[in-house]
């Protein structure tokens, strides 16, 4: 997704330390710390109550009185440390498009973008009066989005207006079109959605399942798939290899031995010519020459002049012309019955 960078920069540090010591209590400051992982990893109510002493229930009731009593403060702008960072976290969803994931708030508005910055922009936007938080489950990530036009109920039924309608056109599409066609005015809006949920991928400007290669790629199958279906033809695999090195994947250090390896083994690639590969669905056959040239007269059911047969085998093989010539004239499979004409033989 697009995304406009500003030259503000939170500084999360700073601003969790002032709010974390208005917590009076020690104990409670840590479970707080610890259940965001303010300063480290995230821990369980389990691993802090076996930490401090007290049962899992009870660590969950402290951590929810102190989170209430920190954005109350908050709606009473009793923590004007939060204010700097509601504005320009507002700021920025209102040009992505009302809701993002964290981490994408993270890389854009923290200097040092990494795991412990991700959770205390989560912290702080839970404060945040104007902010609607998304906690991260197995269809969404973590996100925040502006509160006000939705609610979260709200908010994950436009995500899945948006999967479902990826799913009826049944293939990757730009934004716009997606848009469009779930009826969402503004592409950006749904582009905003479709980055919360952890069922859509992109890639090359276009949305669709995660299951999909074309946005997706898995494997190094996948990805010879994406660069074939884009290039629309026929490559040779040094070409091929080439391709995925200029590519946006995110895992492209692949050698050219290994991608020729995948292109014999996957049934989605068909060898049309020396070292030259395309893709199954367009039509192209695994085979020889030979075998070409001898389904191309069993389709037609009568003999064929050799120049007939030439452009047909070309179709479907990326070779010279004399080499289809010596196949048809010197395979037992075809005879010739006319001038330069030839079909199969009876054993055929």
């Amino acid at each position: 997704m697009a995304e406009q960078t500003t030259a503000v920069k939170l500084q999360t540090e700073q601003l969790i330390a002032d709010i974390l010591g208005t917590i009076e209590r020690e104990r409670e400051r840590e479970i707080v710390a610890r259940r965001f992982g303010l300063f480290d990893r995230k821990e369980t109510l389990e691993q802090i109550g076996e930490l401090l002493g007290i049962t899992r229930e009870r660590v969950r009731q402290l951590e929810k009185s102190v989170v209430t009593r920190l954005k109350t403060a908050a709606d009473q702008q009793a923590l004007p440390q939060i204010d700097q960072f509601e504005t320009i976290v507002r700021e920025y969803l209102e040009n992505v498009g009302g809701v993002a994931r964290v981490s994408n708030i993270t890389a854009q508005l923290v200097a040092d973008a990494n795991r412990v910055e991700q959770a205390g922009v989560a912290f702080l936007s839970q404060l945040g009066t104007t902010l609607l938080v998304v906690n991260e489950d197995d269809h969404f990530y973590n996100s925040v989005a502006l509160k006000g036009s939705r609610d979260e109920k709200q908010l994950k039924a436009a995500v899945t207006r948006v999967i479902d309608t990826i799913k009826q056109l049944g293939e990757p599409k730009d934004i716009a079109t997606i848009a469009a066609t779930a009826g969402i005015e503004d592409a950006k809006e749904a582009e905003a959605l479709a980055s919360t949920s952890k069922q859509l991928a992109t890639l090359n400007d276009r949305w669709g399942l995660v299951k999909w290669p074309m946005v997706n790629p898995k494997n190094i199958r996948d990805k010879i798939y994406v660069i074939l279906k884009e290039q629309g033809k026929h490559m040779h695999f040094n070409e091929i290899a080439e391709a995925i090195k200029d590519s946006d994947f995110k895992r492209k250090d692949v050698t050219t031995q290994a991608i020729h390896n995948e292109l014999i083994k996957d049934k989605r690639f068909v060898l049309i010519g020396r070292g030259i590969y395309a893709l199954k669905e367009w039509g192209y056959k695994k085979g020889t020459v030979a075998d070409i040239i001898s389904e191309v007269l069993r389709e037609a059911g009568e003999p064929l002049h050799r120049d007939e047969i030439v452009k047909r085998v070309l179709k479907s093989r990326f070779v010279k012309e004399t080499t289809i010539l010596l196949n048809l004239q010197g395979k037992s499979q075809f005879k010739r019955v006319a001038k330069a004409t030839y079909e199969l033989t009876e054993a055929e």
